[in-house]
């Protein structure tokens, strides 16, 4: 297989930063989650796409909350994206692996999240909050010296233009 020819990806546009916000902390169903909004138009998203992708997350992460290899902790990216609504629900599983079930919902209807149809993990502007998300794991849980500081995750968080 040859090296992709210049020029073969077609982009919409020019990339525009867009701002990534924390929306604080939820406790759902024995979860706490971290909640961050996206925006492509507004600096936030829609408060109904959050509202619905911390309801997403109500049904859609395991239960119980705290189990074998499971801590009850995860995050939520509500993302008003320029073609679709997003709601990327991610949880903690084992001592270093993230899950995820992906929403998609019409523009127009942001409170309509059904399961993503596809094999998508999420766009550069979400995967910027994983990557958060990842460092802040291994800086507070994995190599913290003095052993897993889960509050010390918790209180870590994004907030910035990507």
């Amino acid at each position: 297989m040859g090296a992709a020819q210049e020029g073969s990806v077609v982009l919409r546009g020019p990339h525009r930063p867009r701002a990534i916000s924390f929306r604080g902390l939820e406790v759902v169903g024995g979860w706490t989650l971290k909640v961050y909004g996206v925006s492509a138009e507004a600096d936030v998203p829609r408060p109904e796409l959050v509202a619905a992708s911390v309801e997403a997350a109500s049904w859609a992460l395991p239960d119980p909350a705290q189990a074998e290899g499971r801590y009850g902790i995860g995050f939520v990216i509500a993302h008003d994206a320029a073609d679709c609504c997003f709601a990327l629900v991610d949880w903690w599983q084992g001592e270093n692996e993230i899950h995820q079930r992906l929403f998609s919902a019409p523009l127009g209807r942001p409170d309509a999240l059904r399961l993503h149809p596809g094999e998508a993990i999420g766009c550069v502007w979400e995967l910027a909050v994983t990557d958060f998300e990842r460092r802040a794991w291994l800086r507070h849980v994995l190599d913290n010296p003095e052993g897993p500081d889960m509050d010390a995750y918790l209180n870590a968080h994004f907030s910035g233009k990507v």
